[in-house]
């Protein structure tokens, strides 16, 4: 089969189509011919040599893939059959023409939505959710500040916190992009680059703050999230896309407001024994996921969600998809269409 490979870790010119050998489902796996997947900046720190893939994980690109069941391993029960028009969460090998997955990990794909629009949901979504409900147990009414608003993460959890009938408030770096973020329900959105937005949150928020901050940005963005941070809020970092290195008196502003740091990584999620009476955390995720919003993009119950698109590029243009999500310029997901 054909795969998204690297020879050394680079830049996107190190990338390329290549052939690989096709895997076969083990043990509870199925396995996907996969129509499509998406980009996210994992597998961009992953070309860099900077983020590798868990331990036993494939080392194919991609953690995420839209597609439908070619085969079935040993012990799968029989919730699956082949053709079964398939999405699911991954920790490698998406961006390749097949893929195995825990049978746990696979999601059925919502009613008239095709394949593209389906790469976008697993990985941005199941993040957004977890932050939000596994992590963060946001309530009804609280304000929740979402860095990156514009992200295939930002505009899943923009969507989420207004389902949860809470208020998301944004940053993102451009106009066109805040514009975006208030169509998708965003009650507020700030430029970072032209304006203080902690400032502008607590003005916003007539100096209460908010309760929630979901931040993928790190070190500079820290006495800024405090200074807006209401007393008792939770701190949810799931990346350092500014480094991880702080100087000045973190702990005591914490300790001051009573607030919480929360720290998340999806990926590196530990394989752990699972069993129907106690399944492994994503398993929990992806049934939750499953049951309480899936729905909600078939035109079920109010409101509907939607993920959205920035742009589609074919397999073999993998290196221009990565250079179009290091120009930051994408609102939404970036998919890569996987050839026949």
């Amino acid at each position: 089969m054909f795969a998204a490979y690297f020879d050394c870790p680079g830049g996107p010119e190190n990338l390329y189509m290549k052939e690989v050998m096709k895997p076969d489902p083990g043990e509870g796996e199925i396995l996907v011919k996969v129509s499509a997947s998406a980009l996210n900046r994992a597998d961009l720190l992953q070309r860099r040599g900077k983020y590798p893939p868990p331990k036993g994980a494939s080392d194919i690109l991609g953690l995420e893939a839209a597609g439908s069941v070619a085969g079935l391993g040993p012990g799968c029960s029989g919730r699956w059959k082949i053709g079964d028009a398939v999405m699911a969460l991954l920790s490698g090998g998406g961006q390749a023409q097949y893929v195995t997955v825990p049978e746990g990990l696979l999601m059925p794909i919502p009613k008239d939505m095709t394949f593209t629009q389906a790469a976008a949901i697993p990985e941005a979504w199941l993040t957004a959710f977890q932050l939000l409900h596994f992590v963060g147990k946001v309530q009804e009414g609280e304000r929740v500040l979402i860095h990156a608003g514009a992200s295939g993460v930002g505009m899943a959890a923009i969507q989420l916190v207004r389902l949860a009938k809470a208020i998301p408030i944004v940053t993102a770096g451009t106009q066109e992009k805040l514009e975006a973020t208030a169509k998708a329900g965003a009650a507020a959105g700030f430029n970072y680059k032209i304006e203080d937005f902690s400032e502008k949150v607590l003005e916003f928020t007539q100096g209460s703050g908010v309760d929630i901050i979901l931040d993928c940005v790190g070190s500079s963005y820290w006495e800024k999230n405090l200074s807006c941070l209401n007393t008792d809020g939770r701190w949810i970092i799931y990346g350092l896309l500014s480094g991880g290195e702080v100087h000045g008196d973190l702990l005591a502003r914490l300790l001051s407001k009573r607030a919480s740091i929360h720290t998340s990584l999806l990926r590196s999620r530990d394989k752990e024994a699972s069993s129907v009476f106690f399944p492994q955390y994503k398993e929990r995720l992806v049934r939750a996921f499953t049951e309480e919003v899936l729905p909600h993009f078939s035109g079920g119950p109010s409101p509907r969600l939607q993920p959205l698109v920035d742009s589609v590029y074919p397999l073999h243009a993998i290196a221009e998809a990565h250079r179009a999500m290091e120009e930051n310029k994408n609102i939404g997901k970036i998919v890569i269409e996987i050839p026949v």
